[in-house]
């Protein structure tokens, strides 16, 4: 990587899931855009067909006229290839396949087990973590071995374990994790302040806020903009829109898996005094199972959507088709801005800017005091020049943190687990799980379902869990 005329240039990046379709795009769009930096990304995915349209595809925007930003992309066919040399990793992987996430979602609904997500607390998170931990004990011994200096950006889910795992195995590496969700509830802030306020001419980030919690159950304790203390005006809108929430213009939660009409984040502020700051889908996953997401019908009350496989399934079909499309070039990439900051926090961290955003890393900087050291925790820090300075968010209240704290002892269940193949820490987490923990389950039920979910993840498992199922 070379500085000069505050530009640089030669940045080397990996991808690792760099056969992505989606995700990946995503990210050429952005590196294309951004006029400062150029460079060559190096993809690797198991799926090296993938990873070679990706490269075709990322090449054919980076030649565009209209794209400032000029990269070269290069297939890899193995870590050391992808990891010597480089300044930055980018972890972007699916552990698994859709039929995998199938079981994650859907098999704990025999036990009255709702899941709006299933990707990051629950049974369903537990799984995916039991497939994905082992893949980061890969990737962070091949960052220690191959480019220990390099900066590790996570976007790959269930992102606390993730993080968790990667500093559990190379505890000097200088590894983060990326999440948009805070993104949303900003723009949630900015919509009201323009409706109630009268605001014009704001930004997303003209909402200034202060971040603790854990990845998906984020909190503010602090929102602010033009001089204008926002939780009051927040709370008094929860109060007065109870019924029917927030609707952002075209993305109503009726028409869309992802969208919500905010009602659990306004029933929190009620209850909890503070702004919950991630989609209603994952903050209902994180609270006990008789509240938010008792049966489909209360969910459907709560104006969220249970997101199913089936779906993913059939979008990952329409994004295969445009695969095909962009790499033939029957379609191009869209270059306008997406929304996601990870090319301007490789920018600050080259030195060309200084960001405070949030970010998941562990908290042994005590930035939430009476959280844990050993917890991953998301707050706001401060990007800049091979430096990320964790900002002090200070203590959780303490009955958010009785919320929180079921959650950070699963971590430490279910990186156990994974590492060990140790099938009683599994049901252990599961019993935890404020989810499961509401229902009326037996504990014979619940070992049963644990055992079935781990057949039915089986392949994507080490050989020693074949053992003890």
């Amino acid at each position: 990587m070379n500085y000069s005329n505050q530009k640089v240039s030669d940045v080397q990046i990996a991808y690792i899931g760099g056969g992505s379709r989606g995700w990946a795009w995503t990210f050429m769009t952005d590196l294309a855009m951004e006029e400062k930096m150029s460079g060559v990304i190096r993809l690797y995915d198991i799926d090296k067909e993938a990873a070679m349209y990706n490269e075709v595809i990322g090449s054919r925007v980076s030649e565009r006229p209209d794209a400032p930003g000029k990269w070269g992309y290069r297939t890899c066919s193995t870590l050391k290839e992808a990891l010597e040399g480089t300044d930055f990793v980018v972890i972007s992987i699916l552990p698994g396949t859709f039929d995998e996430m199938e079981v994650d979602v859907h098999m704990p609904q025999r036990l009255g087990i709702w899941q709006s997500v299933g990707d990051t607390a629950g049974p369903g998170g537990i799984m995916r973590a039991l497939r994905t931990i082992p893949m980061f004990v890969e990737i962070a011994e091949a960052v220690r071995e191959y480019s220990p200096q390099a900066w590790v950006i996570n976007y790959t889910n269930p992102m606390s374990l993730c993080v968790k795992t990667l500093y559990h195995v190379f505890p000097q590496i200088k590894a983060f994790g990326c999440c948009h969700e805070v993104f949303g509830t900003q723009s949630l802030l900015k919509g009201i302040a323009e409706e109630v306020l009268g605001f014009t001419d704001i930004t997303r980030q003209d909402i200034h806020v202060n971040v603790l919690g854990m990845n998906h159950f984020t909190w503010f304790d602090y929102a602010s903009c033009r001089g204008t203390d926002l939780i009051p005006v927040f709370r008094e809108y929860a109060r007065s829109h109870y019924e029917e929430g927030y609707s952002e213009g075209d993305d109503n939660w009726a028409n869309s898996s992802f969208a919500c009409a905010h009602r659990v984040k306004f029933d929190l502020i009620r209850r909890y005094g503070l702004i919950a700051a991630a989609g209603d889908r994952h903050l209902a996953e994180f609270m006990p199972g008789d509240e938010y997401l008792k049966d489909p019908d209360t969910v459907e009350k709560w104006k969220f959507a249970l997101t199913t496989v089936e779906w993913r399934k059939k979008h990952l079909e329409e994004l295969l088709d445009k695969s095909r499309r962009l790499y033939e070039g029957e379609e191009e990439v869209e270059l306008k801005p997406t929304g996601e900051e990870g090319i301007l926090l490789i920018k600050a961290l080259c030195g060309l800017e200084r960001v405070i955003s949030n970010v998941n890393i562990p908290n042994t900087g005590r930035q939430i005091s009476n959280l844990p050291e050993t917890a991953v925790v998301e707050t706001n820090a401060v990007f800049e020049r091979d430096a990320i300075r964790p900002v002090i968010a200070g203590a959780m209240p303490d009955d958010i943190k009785e919320l929180i704290m079921p959650h950070v002892r699963n971590h430490e269940y279910t990186l156990q687990a994974a590492l060990a193949c140790d099938k009683e820490l599994v049901v252990k987490a599961f019993m935890n799980d404020p989810n499961v923990a509401a229902r009326s389950c037996s504990e014979a039920d619940i070992r049963a379902l644990a055992d079935d979910m781990i057949r039915g993840t089986i392949n994507y498992l080490p050989q020693e869990w074949k053992k003890v199922v």
